[in-house]
């Protein structure tokens, strides 16, 4: 009697070279080549719903803490879905908000920490975007653990953790790379960043599957 499949939970980290930075570029591309205007359109409606949230007077910035971090989780989401041979459709951006409670609570306490840490940094320091960065890395794969491996609280910060510590290089690279982008796409007036977001997101959805090998068949369905 054969014996039944590994949980997703059961996923652990391996390290790998700083070379395997490329090759999450390289599958970002792929995946992103699949689907480019839907892509794009996902990368708008991102960009839109955190500049209405930032607009909407006495709490936007506090609503927008919290909702964003679950909003860019959808373009995660999506490259999941493409990644399984499915289409990427506008509706990967909602997936995320049916995720349990505990999932979601990772997901906007991971990101409010980077966001602490952001504005902390920012006292000290003209290069705010490139500290944040940097010290998001390690909190980097706490939605993937919370969505997709379905771990707990604080199981998904403990996974995300481990996968930082293996492979803290090529992480750091990527970081690099991803604030380089960024900085572009802030030079040339934010219009690219409509295609840069779901880039990275598809990035780092490569190098989360690089470094924890999942099952396709247990990834959230958008």
């Amino acid at each position: 009697m054969s014996e039944p499949p590994p949980s997703p939970a059961a996923l652990a980290p391996r390290a790998l070279p700083i070379s395997s930075v490329f090759a999450w570029f390289q599958s970002a591309l792929r995946l992103f080549k699949r689907a480019p205007w839907t892509w794009c359109a996902l990368g708008v409606i991102t960009l839109g719903v955190q500049l209405v949230l930032e607009f909407i007077p006495g709490i936007g910035r506090a609503a927008a803490e919290v909702i964003m971090p679950v909003v860019e989780c959808g373009l995660l989401v999506g490259a999941a879905a493409l990644d399984r041979g499915t289409e990427l459709e506008l509706r990967c951006m909602l997936a995320p908000f049916r995720a349990p409670p505990g999932a979601l609570a990772a997901i906007v306490v991971s990101s409010l920490i980077v966001s602490v840490v952001k504005f902390a940094v920012a006292y000290v320091l003209a290069a705010v975007i490139g500290a944040a960065t940097l010290a998001s890395l390690p909190f980097a794969f706490v939605p993937f653990a919370a969505l997709f491996q379905r771990e707990g609280f604080l199981r998904a910060f403990a996974v995300s953790f481990s996968g930082f510590a293996l492979n803290a290089a090529p992480l750091i690279v990527f970081g690099v790379i991803s604030l380089v982008l960024i900085a572009v796409g802030l030079l040339a007036w934010l219009l690219p960043l409509a295609a840069i977001f779901p880039l990275l997101a598809a990035a780092n959805y490569a190098a989360w599957k690089d470094i924890y090998t999942p099952r396709l068949e247990t990834l959230t369905a958008c």
